[in-house]
């Protein structure tokens, strides 16, 4: 653990959050991503960095400069405590369920491609577009076969209409335990994975919009395969994903085609077998060289997520969110979504006109983003209740202007 981030999270005491605090002990920790006056309110897109996210990449690269090819013993120490952290993030039972990937659609098409025939996929229309677009991709070129669940009226997914898709038959469900437009958190997946055996299909849970921001526990949910990544609300930026294996899946005889020397019996042996002999539970899916620098930019953010908690991090999302749905209704919008138990980190608008939001907003001073019809403003802890204010003011200044 970061000594810094240690010493900051202590000084907090065990109190909820609350904003002066945050302030004094918190803050100091950011410095360098909060030296400019912009309200940033895209944390479910690019989570805000620690200062000490580079000093720990200067680690790696130094590592580089003076051991050259013996640097290797500490970089894979650093991706050994990448996967342990990631584990305890996710209730995870062991550190090798946790494979490192470069991105959540990595870890998706390595189960793709370990899945025999041409497999049956049930997913959703609400998935992000990097699922969405591997999964049509192989849908098209004839590797899968794809099905599709739609919303509810109000556009919402429940566990009861993908339940009985299962009922066409499928080898693997895929669904995000939180939708990346509406931050809807998908109800239930426990009992989805109940289903999902009675069926004999494997569930992939998409968890990059619930780890750090909900209460993420594989070991209760059961799912066969969770992706997710560092990108957002973990703070570690791209590159820092992962594909989390169930023990039951590992133990199924469920075997890699996306692999590489690095899950080698021995990778450092270099021997040659005709059937490469590979390593036991989730090591048998490590690939070739990886990135190393995505572990150690990962960390920081990680260290962080686990020293201050889940779950109080997320009561303080949650006032901010009412805080900031207040601030929305004073200023004639009251259709918000979220900002609730049913909720992710994020309030989310409709919006004809959503998508051109964005830039007019930037130009006044707050950055947020849109996908399709949804305009997203995410707080995260750093954010003071004036910026909620003036975030909210400006919006409303710009949709009640006349056009």
């Amino acid at each position: 653990m970061n000594p810094r981030i240690q010493l900051a999270v202590a000084a907090l005491g065990t109190a909820p959050l609350n904003e002066a605090a945050i302030e004094r002990h918190i803050a100091p920790l950011f410095s360098r991503v909060l030296s400019n006056d912009r309200v940033y309110l895209a944390n479910h897109s690019l989570g805000r960095p620690l200062d000490a996210l580079a000093e720990d990449v200067t680690e790696a690269t130094a590592l580089w400069y003076s051991r050259l090819g013996d640097a290797w013993d500490e970089w894979l120490d650093e991706r050994e405590a990448f996967r342990v952290r990631v584990a305890a993030l996710i209730h995870a039972p062991r550190a090798d369920c946790i494979v490192p990937k470069t991105s959540a659609g990595q870890g998706l098409r390595t189960v793709l491609n370990a899945l025999e025939g041409k497999p049956r996929v049930i997913t959703t229309r609400g998935e992000f577009d990097s699922i969405d677009v591997i999964l049509k991709q192989y849908a098209a070129l004839g590797r899968i076969d794809l099905g599709w669940v739609e919303p509810d009226e109000q556009g919402i997914f429940t566990v009861d209409v993908l339940t009985a898709a299962l009922e066409h038959g499928a080898d693997l469900l895929i669904i995000s335990q939180v939708m990346f437009m509406s931050g809807q958190i998908v109800d239930g997946l426990d009992r989805l994975t109940l289903a999902c055996r009675q069926h004999g299909t494997r569930l992939l849970v998409d968890s990059y919009h619930a780890i750090g921001v909900i209460p993420v526990d594989v070991a209760q949910m059961g799912c066969d395969f969770m992706i997710g990544g560092s990108y957002k609300y973990l703070r570690g930026g791209p590159g820092a994903a992962f594909l989390y294996i169930s023990p039951h899946a590992l133990e199924s005889g469920l075997r890699p085609l996306d692999t590489g020397w690095f899950a080698n019996s021995d990778e450092f042996a270099y021997q040659r077998p005709d059937r490469p002999v590979l390593k036991s539970g989730g090591d048998a899916f490590l690939e070739s060289t990886p990135p190393i620098l995505t572990w150690y930019q990962a960390r920081s953010g990680q260290q962080f997520t686990l020293a201050v908690g889940v779950d109080r991090l997320r009561a303080y999302s949650l006032n901010q969110l009412g805080a900031l749905r207040q601030y929305l209704a004073d200023v004639g919008l009251d259709s918000v979504i979220g900002g609730d138990t049913s909720h992710g980190a994020f309030l989310a608008i409709r919006l004809a006109a959503a998508t051109q939001l964005p830039s007019l907003l930037e130009s006044e001073g707050i950055v947020c983003d849109a996908r399709g019809e949804w305009l997203r403003l995410c707080p995260d802890c750093l954010t003071r209740d004036e910026e909620l204010r003036r975030a909210a003011t400006v919006l409303g200044k710009i949709l009640h202007e006349p056009k």
